[in-house]
């Protein structure tokens, strides 16, 4: 079988997804083709070499609707004949696109792919799609459905994590992105969105707050306690599914849960052989891929599970593992994460996360791979593990390897 080999990754900024924020007036399609121009640049690609471009987003509607990816190849500078190809596995979209890639390119199915994601959060809201298992009671009901945040919420009362331990990691996760940033280390990874006249509309990421601290998140109110308790009432959901928790305990506010901003990422993944045509030199192996489904009710502990799964087809112990990227969607979901490893926090998301930086739902997949491969060549470690919890009840992970 054929190896698959990175050999770029590259993400903007995330700004704000909100209508003051930087990237407000950029749409999806134009800032996959910046991405995707830059992947094409940096690596003085033919545009007519890859053999398609997988592109992750969630919410498929209106201006994100389509096929994404094919209309951000004609408005790239790649050759028309590449075709495009929209996947949807909500947050893990970006990454089950890279994922899919590297499997395609092993199967035989290609020499190269690019593969990422974007979202826009800020001009196609979350939950605009009306996805049935949301809306569709008849599917509802039967599957315990509960928003996102509650299901986190679950999380922390099952597996007993505390609005301190929550808000703790908040803060370490806005003081290591900060840090990260001020000592340069995304430079090597971030492409910067220009206007049509070539001007910078924004070159860090936008929506960190550095200012955080233990004081300023315990005045936060618990976001998801109203929607819980009173309307319309989804604890009583969640204490049917599970009779066992006497009450959930809301913890999860604005400020330890991740930031809804725009963002988009790409990876360019090959072969061997395409490297040496190309006079590309690979940085990384994708070792192994994975996914599972899981509880669909507190369905954000997918990370636990597949990366059981990806280890054990690996052939690999959690400790064969030198850093992890864990996204944070949420506290709890980090928490429980270490907790059922028994994994230390210096090991995980060392340059901070989704809290502080934002999670643009279908970019972050490839964002934290590219995030994990850079730390990797940064600190001098070997391996590294890239996993997401999932909408619906699921999981993502990637391992990859240096060369």
């Amino acid at each position: 079988m054929t190896d698959a080999f990175i050999y770029d990754a590259i993400r903007t900024p995330r700004g704000k997804g909100r209508h003051d924020g930087a990237l407000h007036e950029v749409t999806a399609s134009r800032l996959s083709a910046g991405i995707l121009n830059a992947l094409k640049d940096r690596n003085n690609l033919e545009g007519h070499t890859v053999e398609d471009v997988i592109w992750g987003n969630v919410t498929q509607v209106k201006e994100q609707g389509g096929c994404l990816a094919r209309t951000a190849v004609l408005a790239s500078n790649l050759d028309q004949s590449i075709p495009g190809l929209a996947i949807n596995r909500f947050c893990a979209s970006g990454m089950e696109a890279v994922n899919l890639a590297a499997n395609q390119i092993k199967g035989g199915a290609g020499e190269a792919y690019i593969a990422g994601g974007v979202e826009m959060m800020g001009r196609v809201p979350m939950g605009s799609d009306g996805a049935a298992i949301a809306v569709d009671p008849s599917i509802a009901m039967d599957t315990y459905f509960v928003p996102q945040g509650i299901s986190a919420d679950i999380i922390a009362t099952e597996y007993g994590f505390s609005r301190d331990d929550a808000d703790a990691l908040a803060v370490e996760s806005q003081r290591r992105a900060k840090a990260a940033w001020d000592a340069g280390h995304f430079s090597k990874s971030i492409v910067p969105v220009l206007d049509q006249n070539g001007l910078t509309i924004l070159d860090t990421d936008e929506y960190m707050r550095p200012q955080t601290d233990m004081q300023s998140l315990g005045a936060l109110n618990a976001a998801f306690q109203a929607m819980g308790e009173v309307m319309p009432g989804f604890d009583k959901v969640a204490l049917m599914k599970y009779p066992h928790l006497e009450r959930i305990n809301h913890i999860h506010t604005a400020g330890n849960s991740s930031g809804i901003v725009d963002g988009a990422a790409g990876v360019l993944i090959g072969s061997k052989e395409y490297g040496i045509k190309h006079g590309l030199t690979p940085r990384a192996r994708i070792r192994q891929t994975a996914k599972i489904g899981t509880d669909p009710t507190i369905m954000l502990t997918g990370p636990v599970p597949v990366t059981h799964k990806i280890l054990a087809n690996a052939g690999m112990d959690i400790k064969d593992i030198d850093l992890f990227e864990v996204n944070e969607a949420f506290s709890s979901v980090v928490l429980r994460f270490m907790q059922a490893f028994d994994v230390d926090h210096s090991k995980v998301n060392v340059n901070g996360g989704s809290i502080a930086m934002g999670h643009p739902l279908g970019a972050t997949g490839a964002i934290i791979i590219g995030t994990l491969l850079d730390e990797l060549e940064r600190s001098d470690k070997e391996v590294g593990l890239a996993t997401l919890c999932i909408a619906s009840g699921m999981g993502a992970a990637t391992i990859i390897e240096r060369v």
